[in-house]
């Protein structure tokens, strides 16, 4: 950044010092003048100095402190970093080749450089320090009212040596001048002293005896030419504003200004080597050549009591009062007022003559500005009448003047009237032309209006419609081209009038015309620039890029390039756009505009007109009269310096530094910068761009402020650029990183750590689907396997035992093969068996397509199941229901159901018994007993059956898959109980509604209750 600051202080020493100065030649009142008052609140407390820092601020001293100015915002200044001044009061400034500024107090002094405060303490409080700077960069400094040593003093690195042996004088010493070649000027309350190298020479103002005294040296200044400047605090002989020129005193008077009758406050010699003298009670002198100008209160200083004055990089002189801060710049546009010479306040015609002179038309007063002075034609002296509408030169030289209801011809130093015979007056004349035959042709605006041309001081023709102009050009290539009053334009040549139309809103006027060359013409008008090419109409409007519609007036510059007065702004149309609108009328074009902080004037009603002057500056009349410089507009080519000042986040301010680390969870941002230019702050522009947020530059903005929202973790860089009030950009502009550290879940091993979880997730995610699957492919295997195994358990119980039946009935007759009656019986037998087997076959198809107990209705189907038995063989059976039937799954239903049944049928086939009684419980578990009375069988059959038979597995498997218990108790030749027990919970559906089918029909006519039902076989 210093290095960036070093280059910029080069630069600026470099520039050409008509580049960056105000112009002499201009009157204070021309300068584009703001104050900065303590009425106003703007500055708080009483200013005394004023400086611009290397940086590129100004600084402001005052009773209460330092003030950092940046253009648009008063801040208080503090060292930072515990440092603090001596004082609070700051009496003067000072600026040195190595960076430093040198703030002065009484008995205080103290430097600033690279961010670091050193005070030098006097130990004396009424010492009073100035100092300067030598051309070998040495810093010499003056205490008044020294008791200890030498009034004047070397500053060192270390502290004050004041050990410079002044000679023979009792000086008490209160400002300080050092020039380059290391002379010191030394003021004091006896006079001036000049020391160089050990030698010394006092100057007293001649007349006065050296023990008289005189009053207080309070400034001192050094012009180019060897002159140097005193100013005296009081007034009077050989006192207030004088000179040391050749070695001697040289009072500075001229016919209306006298010197010695200043009460001097501060003295300051600018770049152009003009001297600017602020005194303690009539404000503001500046003295260019023998020229002196003045400038106080009553024209808008702050106050007529100046202390100090300075000048900027940019040329703007600044000003400080007893009551505010004052600035005085070049602006592009100047105004011509009262003050500056103008014969009147409004401005009702213009006129650029060859000779150089500018003539200005106005009520009462006909003014001209020539050779540096002004001459006032009035009413009733020089002028014979009283409002000039219109002003024109013709190829002679003569000045022709619309006054009033006629026309004259100005020579030789009197007004000679334009008659017209027999007609009377000529009446109001709105525009004067020459023709290619050097006739003069008139507009007269009437009544009514009438298009006249004159010869020999007569009017010879007169033509009324349809040539009623209100404004009237000679083309050069014959004829004229006149402005109408409806908006349109018309070329009359011949007596003859062509008019050529344009799309215009009513009402429409055409204020100025501007003939050019070739024959073309343009106009200015209500609704644009208008203009007719080639046989070509063209309108240059807001379509095109004009800021404005109407156009007042216009002129062209010695480039070529064409300046429109409009009614928003002063624009400078380029003479390539103008080609390029003139070839196409579509074509879009680029307007820089001048608009009120450059000096434009509002406009208001009355005469609007254009000229350029010989010396190429364009004057306009908007009422006011006003002038520019083609060549001085765009001249501020100084980028401005561009720092960011602090970045707000989340509420809280840090200051500035080449890297910031903002803490975590911060996501609002405010950053504030500034771009030190003081010609026009207001203009200042700029473009800024936030690395990692932004893609592209933003708009160039006014605003000192970007502001950034809902920020994530990590590093940004924020870069902004800057442009002066002439467009000219710092490139270079000025940068800060900074750094939002992530909280402890944005950092990169909690993500790190998040993705490896999330992939953990996802594997086992994975993982546990495909196991879901794989189980449920086992379901279905399980499934399928299980249907085998019924299935195979159905054909033992039924098909395969009622076959193998069959056989030992089939073998047991063939083992008696002579016994007739046995064989039949034995077939009889196989043959019933045999049917059996067919239906237990077709039974086995049926149980895989349809649930066994499809109606809900155990009981029913255990009665069935006897009835088989007892079909077999000769058994009682007896089936026992007690409670309320209960709806079940059917599966479940099928499971007990076929538990039952292979129990039933064991017990009928295997048992030998002659009693068989079967048990339903439907309590809070479902409860199935089978028992019968015959032969029983052995406990190890009892618990796991008999090998290559299935009946008693196939049982114990069924209840395993439905969650019951099952229970086989046998005693030999007691019988066997089989139990099954399924806990109801698991098996009952909810419901209330009672069971209902053939089974409570049947017991309904038994007479039993429902509560416990008996079945007999």
């Amino acid at each position: 950044m210093q290095r960036r600051l070093l280059l910029v202080l080069v630069f600026v020493w470099l520039l050409p010092t008509s580049v960056w100065a105000v112009d002499p030649d201009k009157r204070l009142t021309q300068y584009a003048h703001v104050a900065w008052r303590m009425q106003d609140g703007a500055i708080n407390s009483a200013p005394n100095a004023i400086v611009q820092t290397p940086d590129g601020y100004i600084w402001i001293g005052t009773s209460d402190g330092v003030l950092q100015f940046d253009g648009v915002r008063f801040v208080q200044w503090t060292p930072g970093r515990g440092q603090r001044l001596p004082s609070s009061q700051a009496l003067r400034f000072k600026t040195t080749r190595d960076g430093s500024v040198w703030i002065t107090g009484f008995g205080t002094l103290s430097r600033w450089k690279n961010h670091t405060l050193t005070n030098y303490a006097s130990g004396a409080a009424t010492e009073y320090y100035a100092v300067d700077e030598d051309g070998e960069q040495r810093i010499w400094a003056t205490r008044y009212f020294a008791r200890d040593g030498s009034p004047l003093c070397q500053v060192l690195e270390t502290g004050l040596r004041c050990d410079a042996p002044l000679k023979g004088t009792t000086l008490q010493a209160r400002v300080l001048l050092a020039e380059r070649d290391g002379t010191l000027w030394i003021g004091g309350d006896t006079g001036v002293l000049r020391w160089s190298q050990g030698t010394q020479t006092a100057y007293r103002p001649a007349g006065l005896a050296s023990s008289a005294g005189i009053p207080g040296v309070s400034a001192l200044a050094a012009s180019p030419n060897g002159t140097l400047w005193v100013g005296f605090r009081k007034p009077g002989p050989g006192l207030g504003l004088q000179r040391i020129a050749d070695g001697r005193w040289q009072s500075f008077d001229t016919p209306t200004f006298h010197g010695s009758s200043l009460l001097v406050g501060s003295l300051f010699v600018d770049r152009d080597g003009v001297l600017w003298v602020g005194t303690l009670s009539r404000g503001l002198y500046r003295v260019h050549g023998d020229v002196v100008d003045h400038f106080d209160r009553a024209n808008g200083l702050s106050d007529d009591a100046v202390y100090d004055l300075t000048q900027d990089r940019e040329g703007s002189i600044w000003v400080v009062t007893a009551r505010g801060v004052d600035r005085f710049a070049d602006a592009p546009v100047t105004s011509v007022s009262v003050a500056d010479g103008l014969c009147m306040e409004d401005v009702t015609s213009l006129l650029a003559s060859r000779d150089g002179s500018i003539w200005v038309g106005g009520n009462g007063t006909l003014t001209r500005f020539h050779d540096g002075g002004v001459t006032c034609f009035r009413t009733g002296r020089e002028l014979p009448g009283y409002h000039v509408e219109s002003l024109f030169e013709d190829h002679a030289g003569q000045l022709w003047v619309g006054i009033d209801q006629g026309l004259w011809v100005y020579e030789h130093g009197r007004f000679q009237p334009i008659t017209r015979p027999d007609k009377g007056p000529i009446g109001l004349v709105t525009a004067i032309d020459e023709d290619t035959d050097q006739s003069i042709w008139i507009a007269v605006f009437g009544p009514p209006p009438v298009l006249m041309r004159i010869d020999g001081l007569v009017v010879r023709q007169e033509f009324g419609d349809p040539a009623t102009p209100r404004r009237v050009a000679a083309d050069p290539t014959g004829g004229l081209w006149l402005g109408l009053f409806n908006g349109d334009l018309a070329h009359f040549r011949d007596g003859q009038t062509t008019v050529h139309r344009f799309k215009h809103p009513q009402g429409a006027l055409v204020r100025q015309l501007l003939s050019l060359p070739d024959g073309s013409i343009l106009a200015a008008t209500t609704y644009g620039l208008i203009g007719w090419f080639e046989g070509k109409a063209s309108t240059l409007s807001q379509k095109n890029g004009l800021p404005c519609e109407q156009v007042y007036s216009m002129a062209f510059d010695h480039r070529g390039d064409l300046w429109l007065y409009m009614s928003c702004a002063l624009g400078v149309l380029k003479k390539a756009d103008l080609q390029a609108w003139k070839q196409n009328p579509d074509a879009a074009v680029a307007i820089r505009t001048l608009g009120g902080l450059d000096g434009v004037q509002p406009v208001n009603a009355g005469f609007h007109g254009a000229a350029t002057s010989l010396d190429g500056r364009l004057w306009f009349s908007s009422g006011a009269l006003q002038f520019v410089d083609p060549e001085g507009v765009g001249r501020n080519r100084i980028p401005p310096p561009v720092y960011i000042e602090q970045v707000i986040a989340d509420g809280t301010a840090y200051p500035s530094l080449a890297a910031l680390r903002l803490p975590p969870l911060t996501h609002n941002l405010e950053i504030d910068y500034v771009g030190l230019s003081f010609v026009v702050p207001q203009k200042v522009r700029f473009r800024y761009r936030l690395d990692g947020r932004d893609d592209t530059w933003q708009e160039p903005v006014d605003r000192r402020q970007a502001f950034y929202n809902d920020l994530r973790p990590g590093t940004y860089r924020f870069h902004v650029v800057a442009s002066n009030n002439d467009g000219v950009w710092n490139e270079d502009g000025a940068s800060v990183e900074i750094v939002i550290a992530p909280a402890w879940y944005q950092t990169q091993a909690f993500l790190t750590f998040m993705i490896a979880l999330a992939g953990i997730a996802a594997w086992l995610t994975y993982r546990l689907r495909l196991r879901q699957v794989a189980r449920a492919l086992n379901v279905r295997f399980n499934e399928r396997l299980d249907e085998r195994t019924r299935v195979a358990r159905d054909l033992h119980d039924t098909l395969l035992q009622t076959v193998q039946g069959s056989k030992m009935v089939a073998d047991s007759a063939l083992d008696r093969p002579d016994d007739a009656a046995a064989l039949a019986r034995a077939l009889q037998q196989v043959s019933a068996w045999l049917a059996q087997a067919g239906h237990e076959g077709r039974a086995a198809v049926n149980a895989l397509r349809l649930s066994t107990t499809e109606r809900n209705d155990l009981a029913e189907a255990f009665c069935r199941a006897i009835d088989d038995c007892r079909r077999q063989r000769t058994i009682d059976g007896d089936l026992t229901v007690t409670g309320d039937p209960k709806e079940m799954h059917p599966v479940v239903r099928d499971e007990i159901y076929r538990i039952g049944y292979e129990a039933i049928r064991n017990a009928c086939m295997h048992s030998r018994g002659s009693r068989l009684d079967v048990g339903l419980d439907y309590g809070r578990n479902l409860t199935l007993r089978i028992a019968d009375d015959g032969v029983g069988m052995e406990p190890a059959v009892a618990d796991s059956g008999k090998d290559g038979r299935f009946g008693l597995l196939g049982m114990r498997e069924r209840a395993g898959r439905i969650g019951a218990s099952l229970s086989v108790n046998s005693v030999p030749d007691k019988g066997t109980v089989v139990v099954v027990s399924v806990p109801g919970q698991a098996i009952f559906r909810d419901t209330r509604t009672p069971f209902a089918g053939k089974l409570w029909s049947r017991l309904a006519g038994t007479g039993e209750t429902p509560s416990r039902r008996r079945h007999r076989g």
